[in-house]
Formats: structure tokens, C-alpha cells, sequence
């Protein structure tokens, strides 16, 4: 049951458990997360796509949404974390921030690269079905040791994230590979890329898992917010290497 995403874990469950979660009368199935997830999918995207059209028109709002949706979009997931309860809730509202997070982000790297959004998109939707289908045939498998593997590099790409940011507050460049265009940020982005490509299949044995378990029906949106954090990284990941590669043209 564990997975890279700090959403979907064993520790989620307990705590979803001690809340008396299991008082539901109903139990979880892989349609019902499937049903959930394209929700949740269908808001970040329609919110992310109505963002960018306002955000054209008004530049002056671009920062104030952007913080604005990531402090709101971080309190709603941390509520879904550790008040299970409020996912049903927590949920949708952190996919409507999130989209208007990310309608802010693209609209930055279109001024720079017009048509790396759509691409962008593209990618992610492709990666995604790759993923799925891999996962369906089995061609990629989450045994014990992948999920590990997936599990530590998922840990270890935030940890450089964050020292990466913490070393930029002092203005030390030590770990600039994180945002130039050098083969060592690209070959660093194009690994995280990959690392949240397979999160996927991590996030996809959860699901199947969970109901396999009879899981109270509430867990549905749980599992769906999981695999939403983590194609809304995905994109942002492709948004990265993609502008990197084009600043290198």
C-alpha cells in the first residue's frame, strides 16, 4: 500500500480509520476512483485553462493568484492528509486552486515560449496513458522493491528542490542545475520527469489495492486527489524540460 505520493499512504489510512471512516456503509471501487479522478482531472484543467484566458488579459494578477492558489492549494492537501474526513470537500477545492496555479505558471513560460503549454499538455496526457497502459498489461509492475526505488527518489527529488530554494535565499548558485538550461538540469528534469511518470503506477496499484480491500467509499476521493497531485506535478515537470530544451535551440 505505500506509494511516492505523501497523499496516498499507510498513515493516511490509519488516520482515516481513528476518525471512524469505516462507519460507511458503502466500500470503495476502482470505478468509483476512476469517476472521482476525472472529476477532480476535469476541474485543475478547466480552471487551469479559464486562468490563462483571464490572465492574459490581466498581467497585474498573475503573482497574487499564483500565491494566492499555492497557499490555498497547500492547505486544502494538507487537510485531505491529516483530516481524512474532508477529502469529498478538500479535494475539489485544492483541484480548482490548483488549476488557477497552473493557468498562472503557464501563462509565465508562454510569454517566453508561446506554444509550450499546449506541448506541455500533450506530453502529460501521453505519459499518462503510457503509464496506465503499462500498468494494465503488466509491463511495469509495483513489487515491493519498485515501489522503494520510486519511494526514495521521489524523497530525494524534494530534498534538492528544497535546498535548492533555501540556497537561493542567500543567492548561492551551488545548485543552479535545478532551473538552467545545462545538460545536468536537463538530464535532472528529464529524471524527474520519469520519477513522476512511475509515481502513476504507484498511485494506480494503490487505487486497485484499496478496493480490493472494501475500503469505505469516502477513500475514493482520496485515492483520486493522490493521482491528481500527481499529474499536476507531472505537468509542471513537463513545463520544466520543455523550456529548457527550447531555450537550448
Amino acid at each position: 500500500m505505500r506509494t511516492g505520493n505523501p497523499v496516498l499512504n499507510e498513515g493516511a489510512f490509519d488516520r482515516w480509520a481513528q476518525e471512524g471512516g469505516f462507519s460507511s456503509s458503502s466500500v470503495m471501487t476502482v470505478s468509483g476512483a476512476v469517476n472521482k479522478s476525472m472529476v477532480l482531472i476535469g476541474l485543475t484543467a478547466s480552471l487551469g485553462l479559464l486562468s490563462y484566458s483571464y490572465l492574459q488579459n490581466n498581467p497585474q494578477l498573475l503573482m497574487p493568484s499564483l500565491i494566492g492558489s499555492a497557499i490555498g492549494g497547500l492547505i486544502a492537501s494538507l487537510c485531505v492528509c491529516f483530516w481524512l474526513r474532508s477529502a469529498p470537500v478538500a479535494a475539489p477545492i485544492y483541484a480548482l486552486l490548483e488549476g488557477v496555479f497552473l493557468g498562472g505558471i503557464t501563462t509565465i513560460f508562454e510569454a517566453r515560449f508561446p506554444g509550450i503549454g499546449v506541448q506541455a499538455i500533450a506530453a502529460t496526457v501521453g505519459v499518462a496513458a503510457a503509464m496506465l497502459l503499462a500498468y494494465k498489461v503488466g509491463l511495469i509492475r509495483a513489487t515491493a522493491t519498485f515501489r522503494a526505488g520510486i519511494i526514495a527518489a521521489t524523497g530525494g527529488i524534494g530534498l534538492v528542490y528544497l535546498l535548492a530554494f533555501v540556497l537561493s535565499l542567500f543567492n548561492i548558485q551551488a545548485m543552479s542545475f535545478v532551473y538552467d538550461a545545462s545538460l545536468l538540469g536537463i538530464g535532472f528534469t528529464a529524471f524527474c520527469v520519469i520519477i513522476a511518470a512511475l509515481n502513476l503506477i504507484l498511485d494506480f496499484d494503490f487505487i486497485a489495492t484499496a478496493a480490493s480491500q472494501n475500503l469505505p467509499k469516502n477513500y475514493e476521493w482520496l485515492a483520486a486527489h493522490g493521482l491528481n497531485v500527481t499529474l499536476v506535478w507531472l505537468y509542471l515537470e513537463m513545463l520544466r524540460l520543455l523550456s529548457k530544451l527550447q531555450s537550448r535551440d
